[in-house]
């Protein structure tokens, strides 16, 4: 049986066992948290793996992120980089926004736990997939949240 106390001695590989100050100020107090009543991309989106998942909300003006809310249900990691993405998304026009990655918030970060990083993906992949929504209501001529 293995002392649980080991655990704690040796960092993980990554050779960070903590997250950064940047990190942890966007979990204590993450920006942009909320719902868009009248948005005109959403999403929502898990991760099997660990249970958390997002709804994301987008609202567009002249082809440019307006306003970015979500919700996230997950983490410290989850909760900031989803923090972190909305700082990044927000003023972008739509091509840009579509164009981050996980790479790039976890860099924006100032980095994360290796096993930590498939959370900075959760936000970009609900960015992405609230683009699609709105690229499509754009075309059917919707709005609203019809989800």
């Amino acid at each position: 049986m293995q002392d649980w106390r080991k655990l704690y001695e040796t960092p993980p590989e990554s050779g960070v066992f903590f997250y950064n100050e940047k990190v942890m100020d966007h979990f204590r107090h993450p920006r942009n948290v909320g719902e868009i009543p009248e948005a005109d991309g959403v999403a929502l989106v898990g991760d099997p793996r660990c249970g958390d998942h997002i709804r994301l909300y987008i609202k567009v003006k002249d082809d440019r992120i307006t306003e970015l809310r979500y919700k996230v249900f997950g983490c410290a990691a989850a909760i900031a980089t989803t923090s972190i993405l909305s700082e990044l998304a927000i003023g972008r026009r739509i091509e840009e926004a579509l164009e981050i990655t996980d790479d790039e918030v976890i860099k924006a970060a100032g980095g994360i736990p290796s096993g930590k990083a498939h959370c900075s993906l959760l936000g970009v992949v609900g960015l992405h997939y609230a683009i699609s929504d709105y690229l499509r209501r754009k075309d059917e001529g919707t709005t609203g949240d019809k989800r």
